[in-house]
């Protein structure tokens, strides 16, 4: 078995026969919930991978292979009319470099923009009746003439926008001078904000007919929503609750056919299985949905090594999810968010809210006032730092630490807020 740790090209795994579990049935569900999509989930949750999914079945130039890459799927059992009818065009702002001023970061998202412009050139060139002109100083001009010469070609575009608030969020994270890049990005008439705009007048007829965007949190969307206000936000609904992510049950299978193929007893199947659930799994996107999921990432990172050795990876905390610590240094900085971190790691603690935030712009994040539990609990959700346990007698959502992969972070961000108090302690005496 072939476990694709890291790769998150739709086309590759099937036709290499990498592990996939089938989330293609959804795609009736994904095209009845609306035509401008918004899908939020953690960092390394396979938002990329089902983005190359969307893309490989509905682009016009991968008719052909239709049959190859979804024949034994449940989509191309029963696919709907819109299969391979479209151009499609991608962006991935987590290529967009984040580094230098306001006028750098423009710089660099115009060069991703029209540098994904050319490969639609390229791609669709035997489709396309007209000249794209590419104008480097301004990919929105640019923009512009795609839609144009696409709509004169006679397909509409599927556009899809993976990490859309990838490079904001990693300049609204760093220092206080870049947290003033961030509002020149996307208030008044910013880069993001008129790009975002500009997508949005393509939207009524003029050659853009489905958009479906991924993204962490909404704070970004939150701040250009006067320049993009036609989205449906989908990450709530319970039949995507495990669009990306694994159930319980898909993981004690597979891990029933490695534990075979090791020859182990079931024992150490349900050991493995018990071990994951307690390290990988626990997230739960809806209120309303009826299982929880594990992280799809850090599953293949154990099956894979399970699937080499026989057994469990040494280290069962993946280093790369350390990037997310930032968010929980942001809260320990907030009044009350100290002890929040200091609550949560206790054992089965949890946070009480009537809702979650699902609006809440940069503005809030920089205030130094008005940030109360719901706010902080928001912002620790949507990083995948909080999850849903249950919804209480009361009608309110119980948030928890998720798994002890989580608990990790929270262990290491409070440690070291205690260093610096020891550190601040021996500079005053």
């Amino acid at each position: 078995m072939k476990f694709p740790y890291g790769l998150c090209n739709f086309n590759k795994i099937i036709t290499k026969g990498y592990l996939y579990i089938d989330r293609t049935e959804r795609i009736p569900l994904i095209e009845s919930a609306g035509e401008n999509l918004l899908f939020l989930r953690p960092r390394r949750f396979g938002k990329s991978l089902l983005l190359s999914m969307l893309q490989n079945y509905y682009d016009i130039g991968c008719a052909e292979k239709f049959e190859q890459v979804f024949g034994n799927l449940a989509i191309g059992r029963n696919p709907t009319s819109s299969r391979n009818q479209y151009f499609i065009l991608k962006f991935d702002f987590s290529c967009v470099d984040p580094t230098g001023l306001a006028a750098d970061i423009k710089k660099a998202l115009y060069n991703h923009i029209n540098s994904r412009i050319e490969g639609f050139i390229l791609d669709y060139e035997d489709f396309l009746k007209r000249k794209i002109r590419i104008d480097p100083d301004d990919a929105l001009v640019s923009l512009t003439s795609l839609v144009s010469v696409s709509r004169k070609s006679g397909y509409p575009i599927y556009l899809l926008i993976d990490e859309y608030d990838n490079f904001a969020n990693e300049v609204m994270m760093g220092s206080h001078d870049k947290k003033a890049v961030y509002k020149a990005l996307v208030f008044e008439e910013g880069p993001l904000k008129t790009f975002f705009k500009t997508i949005k007048s393509f939207t009524d007829g003029s050659g853009i007919d489905r958009i479906f965007i991924t993204g962490v949190s909404p704070v970004v969307m939150s701040d250009i929503t006067s320049g993009y206000n036609i989205g449906d936000d989908i990450f709530l609904d319970p039949d995507f609750n495990d669009l990306c992510g694994f159930t319980e049950k898909e993981i004690g299978n597979i891990m029933a056919e490695l534990a075979d193929e090791c020859g182990l007893a079931q024992i150490d199947v349900q050991n493995a299985v018990d071990l994951m659930r307690t390290y990988y799994n626990g997230y739960l996107f809806s209120p309303d949905a009826r299982m929880t999921v594990f992280n799809p990432t850090l599953a293949i990172y154990f099956m894979k090594a399970f699937c080499k050795r026989c057994k469990g990876p040494r280290q069962l905390l993946d280093a790369n999810l350390a990037m997310d610590e930032a968010k929980l240094q942001y809260i320990s900085q907030i009044s009350g968010g100290k002890q929040m971190i200091l609550d949560l790691v206790k054992k089965n603690h949890q946070i009480n809210v009537p809702a979650l935030e699902d609006r809440f712009g940069i503005s809030d994040m920089l205030s130094e006032t008005g940030k109360d539990t719901v706010f902080m609990a928001s912002v620790l959700y949507y990083s995948g730092l909080l999850t849903i346990e249950a919804i209480t007698r009361t009608g309110k959502l119980a948030l928890k630490i998720p798994n002890f992969v989580i608990h990790g972070l929270y262990a290491s961000r409070l440690k070291h807020m205690l260093i610096f108090e020891r550190l601040q302690y021996k500079e005053i005496i």
